[in-house]
């Protein structure tokens, strides 16, 4: 690199639809250019099957061709912006997860093998494949009666979208298909491991490892071969290929091969750093420390805390996951969520298709020129099941205090309460086990388009509520990975510092709307603990009446008379 060339980073940001390349300063962050494409195979690169609607996969080819397709195109955009003033020294990459995929001995994805080409489980099972309940529930007895310790990392209760369940509903549908497998794999492990030439011999990644595939140093790393073989063999043989050893973001999975670097168009050798979650490296992108909680805002939610491993931290209940290293180096990375959010709201705009013209910007418009509980409504956010702190993918939404005046805008507006009352539990949670949050930044489309919303969450969560200053979180928070095992800093948080920043603009509590929503949230703590904890004896029969007092002292307080 000359003297006159800039250093920067390449963050490659694989999402649930697209794949996203950035290009920034690894000095200051400036972004240099961007690009992004929509994976091919499937509606909005998801293949689904009508008669199973909880499976959703991905062809792995998609994330290949796609990575190749947007750093060209960024690298275009910087040079036609910059002239050839800069130099990629490192790269980055994060992926949605879980999302395994089966390999063969050579590290090849077994679909593209002839006889298991359009075989869906041959496949990446995206994050939001939910196909495996009954195989996380059975995951979930076997750990408790054994008494391994394995459920105290990941809230009480193994998740259908993780690692193990997935593999174990492949193995009982497909024992054919299953017994071609050499091994499974992140993809967020896999892709760096293509870019590298490690296909067969991959690192793996704290992040996913520990977030996703129950591996801790507490019990050796992954599930123990007998406890694995007490459910299934093929657990137990494919966790025989899995590594000891699992990597923070500012290790290296390798270097650039020859072959890749001609076809992103970067120099051979480039340093490329150990993969991760996309919504870990979203909140390195935000700049994430303790006392910080990042909310990434898209289709799902994910809330993402560290705390320092040299403070004590209690088991809490409920949380995804507490992972050493896993967003921090030396930091425990603790990780939330909501299952669907920007999902719900375009459920309501898309598919119920509330009257002609409804778009989120129109019922955004109406719904911001009511109060707090005018509309006599509360809703429940499990649309896609409950991923914190319930931990249940069979719960399901629910609208109460409908009426025959009640208007599609007034249920977008609850539907987005229904959210931040979602959010409000998750800090409470966190807040309770004794980790601090003394700040709160948002990121992702919604935390940018739609400050109606974020208003919304100051004023139910009685938080200030920031915003990332990238548009792009995910892919520099992978660009700062690399800018790290690139030499252009010494560590992720001097990188933060230099890289990361929040916009001007504050949304904070307003009084009068916090007070209100304090009442609402009582009673969607009801709702809460009577739909999704067993056993629980709660009251309703006063919820519906109390909503009607609610909306009466609402409109009351808004009449001109």
């Amino acid at each position: 690199m000359s003297d006159r060339q800039v250093p920067c980073a390449l963050g490659l940001d694989f999402g649930t639809n697209t794949v996203r390349a950035l290009i920034v300063d690894s000095r200051d962050g400036r972004e240099l250019g961007t690009a992004e494409a929509t994976y091919a195979h499937g509606d909005q690169g998801i293949i689904t099957d009508p008669h199973q609607p909880d499976l959703a996969r991905q062809h792995p080819l998609d994330y290949l061709e796609g990575a190749s397709q947007v750093t060209r195109q960024a690298v275009a955009q910087a040079e036609a912006d910059h002239g050839k003033t800069f130099s990629v020294i490192g790269i980055g990459v994060d992926a949605t997860g879980s999302t395994p995929l089966p390999l063969d001995s050579q590290g090849d994805p077994l679909c593209l093998h002839p006889e298991f080409k359009d075989h869906p489980n041959a496949m990446a099972w995206l994050w939001k494949d939910h196909t495996s309940i009954a195989e996380a529930a059975e995951l979930t007895e076997h750990a408790q009666k054994e008494a391994t310790g394995y459920l105290k990392t990941c809230g009480g209760t193994y998740s259908s979208e993780w690692f193990w369940a997935k593999l174990l509903h492949c193995a009982r549908e497909t024992p054919s298909l299953i017994a071609e497998t050499a091994t499974w794999i992140e993809i967020a492990d896999w892709i760096p491991a293509v870019l590298c030439g490690r296909e067969q011999h991959p690192k793996r990644g704290i992040c996913q490892a520990g977030h996703k595939g129950w591996f801790h140093d507490d019990w050796g790393g992954y599930p123990s071969i007998e406890f694995l073989e007490k459910v299934d063999p093929q657990l137990s043989r494919i966790r025989q290929t899995l590594p000891q050893q699992a990597f923070p973001i500012d290790q290296a999975a390798g270097s650039l091969t020859v072959a890749w670097a001609e076809r992103l168009g970067l120099a051979p050798g480039t340093p490329v750093a150990m993969g991760a979650l996309d919504a870990h490296l979203g909140a390195v992108g935000c700049g994430i420390g303790p006392g910080t909680l990042v909310k990434i805002l898209g289709t799902s939610t994910c809330d993402i805390i560290v705390s320092p491993l040299a403070e004590k931290l209690p088991d809490i209940p409920g949380l995804c996951g507490i992972v050493p290293h896993s967003v921090l180096p030396h930091h425990y990375g603790l990780e939330a969520g909501q299952s669907a959010v920007g999902d719900i709201f375009n459920w309501w705009v898309d598919v119920i298709q509330p009257g002609a013209g409804s778009t989120h910007e129109s019922l955004t418009q109406q719904a911001a020129g009511q109060s707090p509980g005018e509309h006599g409504l509360l809703a429940l956010d499990w649309n896609n099941g409950n991923r914190t702190v319930l931990v249940d993918p069979q719960l399901s939404g629910l609208i109460l205090g409908q009426s025959l005046h009640t208007q599609p805008f007034e249920i977008y507006r609850a539907l987005i309460e229904a959210t931040a009352f979602g959010a409000r539990v998750i800090m409470e949670r966190i807040a309770e086990y004794g980790v601090p949050i003394n700040q709160v930044i948002a990121c992702g489309g919604i935390a940018e388009k739609n400050d109606f919303l974020m208003q919304l969450y100051a004023d139910i969560t009685g938080r200030v509520m920031k915003t990332s200053r990238s548009a792009q979180t995910c892919a520099l928070g992978a660009a700062i990975s690399g800018a790290v095992v690139g030499g252009a800093h010494p560590d992720i948080p001097s990188a933060q510092t230099a890289m990361t920043g929040t916009k001007a603009r504050l949304f904070e509590p307003r009084g009068n709307a916090q007070e209100r929503y304090d009442q609402l949230y009582a009673l969607y703590r009801q709702l809460h603990d009577a739909f999704g904890v067993s056993g629980e004896p709660t009251e309703l029969a006063s919820i519906m009446k109390r909503l009607l007092e609610i909306r009466q002292q609402a409109r009351q307080q808004n009449s001109p008379h």
